[in-house]
């Protein structure tokens, strides 16, 4: 979004918060103002996220199907809720994956990510194995497929079915990305798929595969097609081989894959050939944003776990003083995490254009931050984290399933592979020079337009969140601060724009060619490039609620973000007034009292 010739950008923020609160009393009470959003800015819970809630019902209850309890014991027989799974059915979830204009739900990735965390919130496992992976899969049927491929796919997930993705090999392959399936074409047109997969969730639960096909045998962009196996196939055969038992999300089912002599039709192919690495590179934005924005509400409820350890037969129901630190700080982190997700969501909606490096930013940088809060809430829990009972017993859970949910180190190579290359021409041509975006982009709950699958691209030269911290940083400076949180919140900007420019001095000194994406130098780079849009992302939400009469009105989440993202990039954070720690305690406490999650949204649970 470079600014038009001629045209002086518009400032995207207020210039000025215009209200502040005081400091939390000494109790942990929260001050008296409304949670999360200001109703002006929140579209409202969707009305399919409150009856999913409800549905699932208290996850503290020992007698509840879809509780804790029994999600713990499923798990333990490495199988899926049986019940939950019915209710998610009777619910039809599997619409939502299905865009709208196909007789599903999908409108924007935002409203989605809402619905399923109360899913997720329980249980990572159960949110992937029963169905968002076939949103994953089908998203580049979505995005590049004709219109028989996509009301073939359409039909399947509406009747209930399953899509199951292939993926390509890659390098830093875990059993999910290694061996590949290739395609040769077949006599009288059409392909033969050999080949096979050493896990592919649901394998054994549907016919329906989106296959990342090799069809070159050289390296490069040209190298795979995405070919559509949309049932049994006339020729060939489907193997499915043992399952495989992953050290985490041990209820979703993994299988190996083999395909022998599979024969597809020329109309099998999505897209162009070779045109497969292209489409998995714009339609993974879609898994690169919704995974961490889902998963996300599974540390909720560790955290929600640890805030009842710390104050359970306390009196008050105030937690000890060593434990305000972790218990406020991974609650600033959840918060910052779901700013970032949250606006790569909606930018993929508002401006899919510019979205492509912000999305995998947001995947690159969000898995290590929740695992390093699960370790602070660890300490927490102490001896807890090992109870397998129902109040307790989600922690061991969601410590096994993160990593495979995040496709671990797998995962984070394939973001740096998208970053890193871009890191010089940011450098040189978009840093403190692209146009700041418009303020709705961080405003979680406000009216998107349809996602358009059509849209999503795989490149761009401008820099959404490092324009934001540049202006937003300038306007903190140029007004007197209101109170010593607003000072300290100008402060922490300021360096973070500092970093930004060390930063641009030390990218626009790498080669501009791809060898940068195994420079170990320029890795670092990334890490850090990462955080600093992080702190980007939090601004611009604070910023969008400053007139607001809420908690992130206040500006102590805000300097409590920063501070500890200052802190991981070694920069100096000065004295954070005591009060930053205190509110956002406040918060978190009065929250698990009230039983509202501990994202942006403070939205009613239902235990």
């Amino acid at each position: 979004m470079t600014a038009t010739a001629g045209t002086a950008p518009t400032p995207a923020h207020p210039t000025t918060p215009a209200n502040s609160t005081a400091p939390a009393p000494a109790d942990g009470t929260a001050p008296a103002r409304a949670h999360g959003f200001a109703p002006a800015h929140d579209g409202g819970e969707p009305a399919r996220a409150a009856r999913l809630e409800a549905a699932l019902g208290d996850p503290f209850d020992p007698g509840n199907p879809h509780g804790h309890l029994a999600l713990v014991r499923a798990d333990d027989s490495r199988e899926a809720p049986a019940a939950t799974e019915a209710l998610l059915a009777d619910h039809a979830l599997s619409a939502e994956f299905v865009p709208h204009d196909l007789g599903g739900r999908l409108t924007d990735l935002e409203q989605l990510a809402r619905v399923l965390r109360p899913l997720f919130r329980r249980d990572l496992a159960l949110g992937y194995g029963f169905g968002v992976t076939s949103l994953f899969a089908a998203s580049s049927v979505w995005t590049a497929g004709d219109a028989s491929q996509r009301a073939a796919l359409a039909r399947v997930l509406l009747d209930g079915g399953r899509v199951a993705i292939v993926h390509r090999e890659v390098a830093h392959a875990n059993a999910i990305l290694r061996r590949e399936v290739g395609a040769q074409p077949a006599p009288g047109g059409g392909f033969v798929l050999n080949g096979s997969k050493d896990a592919v969730m649901n394998a054994d639960r549907t016919d329906t595969f989106v296959v990342y096909a090799r069809t070159s045998p050289q390296d490069g962009s040209a190298s795979h097609s995405v070919l559509l196996l949309p049932g049994p196939p006339d020729r060939g055969e489907v193997h499915r081989l043992a399952r495989v038992e992953m050290p985490g999300m041990r209820g979703a089912r993994f299988h190996g894959l083999r395909l022998n002599d599979v024969h597809l039709p020329p109309s099998a192919l999505v897209g162009s050939p070779g045109q497969g690495v292209t489409l998995a590179l714009r339609s993974f934005q879609i898994s690169h944003c919704l995974i961490p924005g889902t998963v996300l509400a599974g540390v909720d409820g560790v955290l929600r776990l640890a805030v009842r350890a710390a104050t359970e037969n306390r009196p008050g129901r105030q937690p000890a003083r060593r434990w305000h630190k972790a218990l406020s700080g991974v609650f600033a982190d959840l918060l910052a995490c779901d700013a970032m997700a949250v606006t790569g969501l909606r930018a993929l909606s508002l401006m899919p254009q510019d979205a492509y490096l912000l999305a995998a930013a947001v995947k690159y940088t969000m898995p290590d931050l929740l695992r390093e809060d699960l370790e602070e809430l660890a300490a927490v829990l102490g001896a807890r984290g090992y109870d397998r009972g129902p109040l307790y017993g989600g922690f061991q859970k969601l410590a096994r399933d993160l990593p495979v949910a995040g496709l671990g180190h797998s995962g984070t190579a394939v973001c740096q592979a998208v970053l890193v290359p871009q890191l010089p021409a940011l450098a040189r041509q978009a840093w403190f020079r692209s146009q700041e975006p418009p303020a709705h982009l961080y405003t979680p709950g406000a009216p998107l337009p349809p996602l358009e699958h059509r849209r999503l691209t795989h490149s761009g030269t401008d820099d959404l969140l490092a324009a934001t911290l540049i202006a937003a940083a300038e306007r903190l400076t140029a007004q007197p601060a209101a109170t010593p949180l607003h000072a300290a919140l100008a402060r922490l900007a300021q360096t973070l724009v500092g970093e930004l420019r060390e930063l641009r001095t030390r990218c626009a000194a790498l080669p501009a060619t791809s060898s940068t994406a195994v420079d170990p130098l320029a890795c670092a780079l990334a890490d850090r490039y990462a955080l600093v849009l992080s702190a980007a992302a939090c601004l611009g939400v604070w910023e969008g609620q400053a007139s607001a009469d809420t908690f992130l009105a206040d500006p102590a989440w805000a300097v409590l973000v920063l501070s500890r993202i200052a802190r991981r990039l070694g920069a100096p954070v000065g004295e954070v007034p005591a009060e930053a720690q205190q509110t956002v305690l406040a918060e978190v406490l009065q929250r698990c009292r009230h039983a509202r999650s501990l994202d942006l949204y403070a939205t009613p649970l239902a235990g």
